[in-house]
């Protein structure tokens, strides 16, 4: 694990607004949003569908600009993609004529590597995630778990300062998702990149992350954080009355009526 004081990959949201043309004018999908993810940080982002949680993702990602306002990486302007940042969505995205191992090399071609240092770093990222004998396996033969971790493991080879999940493990059974957040808290541990967390599981996000943050109905913005001290690993039912209690705001904030009330 990297010194956290000495780490980067501070993200600054800076009044940030995002909109998108629509049939009868612009729509807005992000309300003005100033927020900062620090250094090394694990952050849940939930909110009600379609409340623009993925389109502030994108725009961390480079892949959408803002109306007005900035986005920041470690004081620089995000004006596009960059390995800087990592992606990990709920489709994995994987190739399917790339077994495990070749689809791990792909997101290290951008850095010329030697092709005997490409396939030992792909193997070691493979390792990490428990898929080292599954190195030369197709998505096709892999399990929904499995090809999850294939994508954690192509994403984490390229050691991002920065890494974007959104709802990573959303089409994955219960028992299979406990799995993942405890290979994704090791390995994030490891590494210590600041995590953008999507999520709708509120449960999801107050096992996993530092900070949760809350998010009103379309257009977003951030109406409520929760900092989290609970020791991990978390459950429910033994951390006591404080993260139980948090829970029940955030179900209550999230609830139709509520958030109703907030925009009026």
């Amino acid at each position: 694990m990297r010194d956290i004081s000495q780490s980067k990959g501070r993200v600054e949201i800076d009044n940030v607004l995002i909109r998108f043309k629509g049939r009868q004018g612009p729509v807005t999908a992000l309300e003005r949003t100033s927020h900062t993810l620090e250094p090394g940080t694990f952050t849940a982002l939930i909110g009600p569908s379609g409340c623009g949680k993925s389109t502030l993702m994108n725009a961390i990602a480079g892949f959408v600009q803002p109306a007005e306002g900035t986005l920041r990486l470690d004081g620089r302007p995000i004006s596009g993609p960059s390995p800087e940042v990592g992606v990990i969505f709920q489709q994995y995205a994987l190739f399917p004529w790339f077994t495990a191992l070749g689809n791990v090399r792909f997101g290290l071609k951008q850095f010329r590597l030697s092709r005997q240092e490409e396939i030992a770093r792909a193997r070691a990222a493979l390792e990490e995630v428990g898929l080292g004998a599954h190195a030369d396996k197709y998505p096709q033969q892999l399990s929904g778990g499995m090809k999850q971790r294939v994508a954690i493991a192509r994403t984490f080879a390229v050691e991002p300062k920065v890494l974007l999940m959104d709802e990573p493990f959303g089409a994955l059974d219960a028992q299979t998702r406990l799995i993942m957040h405890e290979l994704l808290l090791s390995v994030w541990r490891r590494h210590r990149p600041t995590v953008l967390f999507v999520t709708h599981d509120v449960d999801e996000a107050l096992l996993l992350a530092d900070h949760v943050q809350v998010m009103s109905q379309a257009p977003g913005r951030l109406i409520r954080h929760y900092p989290l001290t609970q020791a991990r690993p978390r459950s429910l039912g033994r951390s006591g009355d404080d993260l139980l209690k948090i829970r029940d705001e955030i179900l209550g904030l999230l609830h139709p009526k509520t958030l109703l009330a907030d925009t009026l």
